[in-house]
Formats: C-alpha cells, sequence, structure tokens
C-alpha cells in the first residue's frame, strides 16, 4: 500500500477532482463525457452546502467512488450512479428526479446502494445478517450497486483518519467481514488487497506498522533481488521464442500478516515476500512458461496450483508456483494470458471493459452460470439462523478450497476441510439424502475423511437409506449441504424435531435457573417469536430440533424476556386492586362496569387493558381476561390456544375475569392474519390489490419463503368486528396460490 492512503489531506477541491477524473475518461474511455458532467452538476448542487469530516466539500466523495468506478472498469451507467450514490439518501432528490434525466437504469442502481444503508438492528448478529442478505439481493439484481458500493466504501476506508477510533475500529471490522469477501468473490482483486490493508491499519496497528517498517528497511535488497530474477526470466523467454510481459511486487501487508498468524511466525521467518507475474498470449504459452521456470530455479513441493484448468469460482485463471531463487530466496510466479489478468484484475467489471466493450452494457439477464453461488447464498440463508449464516457465508466465500473430481471427471469445487457429504450435497439434495457410502481414489473412505486437490470420489446411494445423520452436520463444511441437510429434517421429521428441540430447550433452560413452563406465557413468547420470525412455539421448537436456530439463542432471548417481565411485576400494584375489586365483587352484581377501549371488566373500573397479541381479538368474539402483573388485563379469545392451555392451571386461579364488548363500539382493532401459499412471482401484488380493493387498513406486511416452493405472508390489519375480518380472508383466501388463511392464535 502506498504512503497516500495514510496521509490525512487538507480539504479537497471538487471541481479540480472532477477535472482529473474527466480527463482520465477522455483518455482512456469512449463514454459519454457531457452526460457524466450532467451527473457532476446535479450532484454538486444537491449536496451544496453538505461537508465531510475532513472540511471537504461532501460531493467531493462522489466524485472520488466515480474515479474508483473508472478504475475498476464499470459502464457508463455505473460512474453516473457512482456520482450521484448518495443523493436519494442524504437530499432532497427522488427516484423520478434521477430516472427522468438519466434514465431507469441509473435510478435503479441508485435506489439499490442506498437501501443497503437504509437498515436497522437489534443485535450485531442481525446486523451482519442482514447486510449480507441484503448485499446478495442486490447482486443478484444488478451486480453494479455492489461494484458501486464497494467503491464507496473504499474511499470511506481510504478518508478514515478523520473517524473516531471506535467508528474506525467498526468500520474496519466489517469491511474486514463483509466487504472485502465480496470483493474476493468478484474477482476484484486490487480492491480486496487495498481494503484489507486499511482495515488492519485500524484493527491492529501496532501490527501494520511492525510489517510496514520492516519491508521498507528490507525494501532496497528485495528490489534488488526482484529486478534480478526478472532479467533472468526475460532473457530465457526471449530466448525460447516467448514474448511476455512480467510484473513484480512485494506481498501486500495483511496476506504478510496472516501468513505470520496462522504459522506463529515473525517477520523474519517470512520468506517468500516476492510474487511475479507473467503475461503471455495463449495458454500452450503459460505451460511452456512453468517449464522454462522449472528448468531455472527448485520448484517447491506442494506449492503448485493450476488454476486454469480448473478456474476458481470467482473466474480467476492462473498458474502458480514457488521456486528457489539463486540467492536461496523462495519467490510465487504467476503465469497467465492477458484476457485472465484482465479478469483478475478487474474481477466481474472485466466484462463490461475487456469483453462487451465500452458503453452501457450490463450483466443483468446473462453470465446466470458465474452467479449461479448468488442465488445459492442466497437460498442458504432462508434455512439458516443468522450466526450460521454469516459463518458458513465467510466460508462460501473466502475459504480456501479444494477441487475434486465426479467419476465422469466433472471438476467440483469445495471449501478446504470438506467431507464426501459436501461433494454429495453439491451434486444434488437427493445424492446426499440417499447417501450411504463414498469411495475415493477407488478406495471406501469414512463420512469424514478430508478430500485433497484431485481425488476423483464416488458416492454409493440407495432407495432405502434413513437419510441423513444429525451427526452430518458437525462434518460437512460448506453452507450449501448444511442448509440441505436442515431441510431434510425440517421437512421429514417435524414431530421428531419439534419433540427434540423442544427437550433441548427444556435442558438449556434448566442451566439459566428456570423451567419451560416459567417462560411459556404469550407474554414472553409472543415478543421473542416475533423477533426470531417464528408463528408459534411449536415452529421454534421444529427449528431448534433440525439445527435451524441456535438453543442456546432462542433460550437466552426467552430468559431475558422472563427477567424483563419479572422486573416489571415487581413495580405493580395491580394485583391488590384485583383483591380489593374482588370483595367488592362477592358484594355486588358481579355486574360489568364501564367500558375502556370498548371492553367492560367485570369489577372493576378503569382498569389498564391489553389485547392479546396470540390472538387479537376483534367485537364479535367471545373474550376472557387474565389479570397480568403490572400490566392490567390482558383480553383473549375463548378459543385461545394459552387461554385452553392454561385455564385448567391452579397458579391461575383466580386471574382469569370475566369480560364483554360494549354495546356501541367506534373504535378500529388491530389483529393478524397469516396466508400459506406457494412461492410465486407477484404474490404480494395480488395481495396488496385485494386489501386496496376491499378499503383494508394495513399496519404492517410481510413475507418469507419456508422452503419447499411455500411462502408464508404475515398482515397486520385494522377492522371494526369479526364480520368485516371475515369477509377480508375469504377475499384474500380466493387469490391463486392461497392454501389458507387463518387468524392468529388459530391451528
Amino acid at each position: 500500500m502506498t504512503d497516500e492512503s495514510k496521509q490525512v489531506h487538507t480539504p479537497l477541491d471538487p471541481d479540480r477532482l472532477f477535472s482529473e477524473l474527466d480527463a482520465k475518461i477522455a483518455e482512456n474511455h469512449n463514454l459519454d463525457r457531457a452526460r457524466i458532467r450532467a451527473a457532476y452538476e446535479m450532484a454538486r448542487a444537491a449536496h451544496e452546502g453538505q461537508k465531510r469530516k475532513d472540511g471537504s466539500p461532501y460531493v467531493s466523495h462522489c466524485v472520488a467512488a466515480a474515479d474508483i468506478a473508472v478504475d475498476m472498469g464499470l459502464d457508463e451507467d455505473s460512474i453516473v450512479a457512482a456520482l450521484l450514490h448518495d443523493v436519494i439518501e442524504d437530499t432532497s432528490l427522488t427516484h423520478a428526479d434521477i430516472a427522468r434525466q438519466f434514465g431507469d437504469a441509473v435510478a435503479d442502481i441508485v435506489e439499490g446502494v442506498t437501501k443497503l444503508t437504509r437498515v436497522q438492528y437489534t443485535s450485531k448478529e442481525d446486523e451482519q445478517m442482514e447486510n449480507l442478505r441484503k448485499m446478495l439481493m442486490a447482486m443478484a439484481k444488478d451486480i453494479r450497486v455492489i461494484l458501486i458500493k464497494i467503491a464507496d466504501r473504499l474511499h470511506n476506508m481510504r478518508t478514515m483518519a478523520y473517524q473516531s477510533p471506535e467508528k474506525q475500529r467498526s468500520k474496519s471490522l466489517e469491511t474486514m467481514e463483509i466487504y472485502a469477501p465480496i470483493a474476493h468473490r468478484l474477482g476484484i482483486q486490487k480492491v480486496k488487497w487495498e481494503l484489507e490493508d486499511l482495515s488492519l491499519q485500524y484493527l491492529d496497528p501496532a501490527g501494520y506498522q511492525e510489517i510496514a517498517d520492516s519491508l521498507r528497511d528490507r525494501m532496497p535488497e528485495l528490489e534488488e533481488f526482484m529486478k534480478n530474477m526478472e532479467q533472468k526470466i526475460q532473457a530465457r523467454l526471449r530466448a525460447e521464442g516467448i514474448e511476455a510481459t512480467i510484473y513484480y511486487r512485494i506481498k501486500h501487508i495483511y496476506s504478510i500478516y496472516r501468513k505470520m498468524y496462522a504459522q506463529k511466525l515473525n517477520m523474519s521467518g517470512i520468506f517468500d515476500l516476492c510474487a511475479f507475474r507473467v503475461i503471455v498470449d495463449t495458454i500452450p504459452d503459460c505451460y511452456n512458461v512453468l517449464g522454462f521456470i522449472h528448468d531455472m530455479f527448485k520448484p517447491v513441493p506442494g506449492r503448485f496450483k493450476d488454476y486454469i484448468s480448473t478456474p476458481k469460482p470467482n473466474m480467476y485463471q492462473s498458474v502458480h508456483t514457488t521456486v528457489i531463487g539463486s540467492e536461496g530466496i523462495p519467490f510465487e510466479v504467476q503465469i497467465r494470458t492477458w484476457d485472465m489478468h484482465h479478469t483478475a484484475e478487474y474481477g466481474i467489471a472485466a466484462h463490461w471493459k475487456y469483453k462487451m466493450g465500452d458503453g452501457a452494457a450490463s450483466l443483468r439477464g446473462g453470465d446466470e452460470e458465474k452467479f449461479a453461488w448468488v442465488r445459492m447464498l442466497l437460498e442458504n440463508q432462508q434455512e439458516s439462523d443468522a450466526t450460521d449464516f454469516f459463518h458458513d457465508l465467510k466460508i462460501d466465500m473466502f475459504a480456501d478450497e479444494v477441487f475434486v473430481f465426479s467419476p465422469k471427471g466433472d471438476v467440483i469445487n469445495l471449501p478446504v476441510g470438506a467431507t464426501p457429504i459436501d461433494f454429495a450435497y453439491s451434486i444434488h439434495s437427493d445424492v446426499g439424502n440417499h447417501m450411504v457410502g463414498a469411495k475415493v481414489n477407488g478406495r471406501i473412505v469414512t463420512y469424514d475423511y478430508a478430500l485433497q486437490n484431485g481425488d476423483i470420489v464416488e458416492i454409493r446411494t440407495s432407495k432405502s437409506s434413513p437419510g441423513p445423520s444429525r451427526d452430518w452436520l458437525n462434518l460437512v463444511k460448506s453452507g450449501s449441504a448444511r442448509t440441505k441437510i436442515k431441510q431434510w429434517f425440517k421437512k421429514e421429521r417435524r414431530e421428531e424435531n419439534v419433540f427434540r428441540g423442544r427437550e433441548m430447550l427444556e435442558d438449556e433452560l434448566r442451566h439459566c435457573g428456570l423451567k419451560l413452563e416459567d417462560v411459556l406465557d404469550d407474554e414472553i413468547t409472543a415478543p421473542v417469536l416475533k423477533r426470531l420470525c417464528f408463528a408459534t412455539m411449536d415452529d421454534l421448537f421444529a427449528a431448534i430440533g433440525y439445527n435451524g436456530i441456535a438453543v442456546a439463542r432462542a433460550a437466552n432471548r426467552l430468559r431475558d424476556e422472563y427477567k424483563a417481565r419479572s422486573e416489571r411485576a415487581e413495580k405493580q400494584t395491580v394485583l391488590d386492586k384485583i383483591n380489593a375489586a374482588a370483595d367488592r365483587r362477592e358484594q355486588s352484581a358481579k355486574k360489568l362496569s364501564k367500558p375502556v377501549q370498548g371492553i367492560l371488566v367485570e369489577g372493576l373500573d378503569n382498569c389498564l387493558i391489553k389485547f392479546s397479541r396470540c390472538c387479537t381479538p376483534v367485537p364479535g368474539d367471545e373474550i376472557i381476561g387474565f389479570i397480568t402483573r403490572g400490566q392490567g388485563v390482558s383480553i383473549h379469545r375463548k378459543d385461545c390456544p394459552n387461554y385452553l392451555q392454561r385455564s385448567g392451571n391452579p397458579e391461575n386461579e383466580g386471574r382469569w375475569i370475566r369480560v364483554g364488548w360494549a354495546a356501541e363500539i367506534t373504535e378500529t382493532y388491530v389483529t393478524t392474519i397469516t396466508i400459506a401459499s406457494k412461492d410465486r412471482s407477484g404474490l404480494i401484488m395480488d395481495i396488496a390489490t385485494v386489501l386496496n380493493t376491499l378499503n383494508a387498513k394495513v399496519r404492517t406486511l410481510s413475507s418469507r419463503a419456508i422452503g419447499g416452493g411455500r411462502a408464508l405472508t404475515n398482515i397486520a390489519l385494522e377492522v371494526k368486528n369479526a364480520g368485516e375480518l371475515r369477509y377480508i380472508m375469504n377475499r384474500l383466501n380466493a387469490v391463486p396460490g392461497v392454501s389458507e388463511v387463518v387468524r392468529s392464535g388459530e391451528k
């Protein structure tokens, strides 16, 4: 990394920066400069008066992001969108304003970048999960959204010196865990290296500085060595009639840092600091050069990798070898063609710059196979606990890989440490689910065998197989295999999962000093279920049973909610009022008092009323009241599962109270319904159309896929009575693909 990225700059002149950007575009790119200038003028006017932490006009950041986009080789729409990437979020400009002048494509990209930052979180793990999910969705829709977001983050990291130490560390950690892996997966190696080095500066300043100082001290010696090696290699290749371009560099600082940490070395123990890149015209020349390099220098055993015949998932291709130089210094040599070089440098952006030509070319609608991994990761996250998903994603996106073969010669890439189970599920879910054994290189191996590069793997299957074992979840390395195993247990073993999950939760709560029945109160379970995105406790039990959510996470949430409710109960005096009211009830004719929120409560005036979230009653429902600790009377439907389950409990004797609806009700009441349906395109639009036609008052609407081509849609509505609610439910039941519409609390 250069010293420039570490310097603290004086406030920047955006007009001068844009002039430099315009000159770069004029020199190297066939783009509409007038259109790009118009975007700059719009951004400058929109951000007028806004400043960055260093005192520079805010629009200077937009120009810097666009400059990075140009260096990445992005198309004209991307550069225009980079200049405007913050206007929807930070100014009064709208999607329509941008679309009117620059077209829908640019406006959609800008809106996509904006949506990546509009997230509110309840925990760090939820923040990580939501960030990654939104980025994957953005990539699936238009890859340029994430490329511009990466350009935005890169410039922010270059100017991180002006932020507080807390912000420096949190943003650097996020960059290291999210943005650098995504840049790696997209093949943008130069950006990935810079993001890692900049992040390391703030995550471990002492470690970074130690390596930087050591490199500076050794640089004269290393420079001389690399020049000598370059001259020797170039001379040999010319003598053999091969035209080649040779570059050399020192490994970037984070790469050295990671090796020191992994191998417990100090700086003096790192020998292969130097790397050479040999670029030739054809693939046969790559292998010819490899032979000459091995003839000139002694190769290091086990350090040869052929990514030309088996490319990395991010499209990277090269032949790698490590050899010992004449001075006894090891160095790496990467050999590739020019096409491979462009892909290695620019990653996915190389498709615009070198394969589609300049202009407004887009990856949308094409290159589906290259982005199958995006769809796969999106599918995985639907079945994963946030912590598991984040862990799996980092493995799938950033881990080293092994390349193995099927008996037919197909190449399969898997994370290092992958087992035959990973291989089986990478072929197809059915292969994994019916797996009964495996052979590697013709020999039977155990399920926990760690696959090696070049292994030929054969999976034995049987229709009578009982299915995957839960132990497999501890053996697999790839997130996709883990997800498919969980899906099998979720689909095939519902009752078993509920029973097992209930036992696991009981055991975990026992360690917290609680019993399961202590927390099976709708006041405790309802907020926890909502936060964890489950409809019922049985759904939560099942998810725990098939390892869809960590049992400790569920137990901790229930424990915290139980404690919070207990603390509230200590401060309340409602029970005193209840005891006094009970005496009055015995002496009175047990008539109902004045209505509160349309509810009459036996023997109590001005009582705090709370409508239960587990069954959300509305006028027309038969109801019963439950005296809570600290929150008045909770109103339940008489067919509510919680009421039916708890009404016979001796501990609740005296807390159930007679209630009824007032004769005249003017209020509306919020209730919730759940729609079970096929997971199809246009479903939400059809549901919204029905609700709009009925003039239904919708509070919230959310939908999620639950696997197997099914989806659940939850809607919170305001209605006057049960009759109006039934009419709405009947109309929704007629929507194509809908199989069932039920109220909260119904089985």
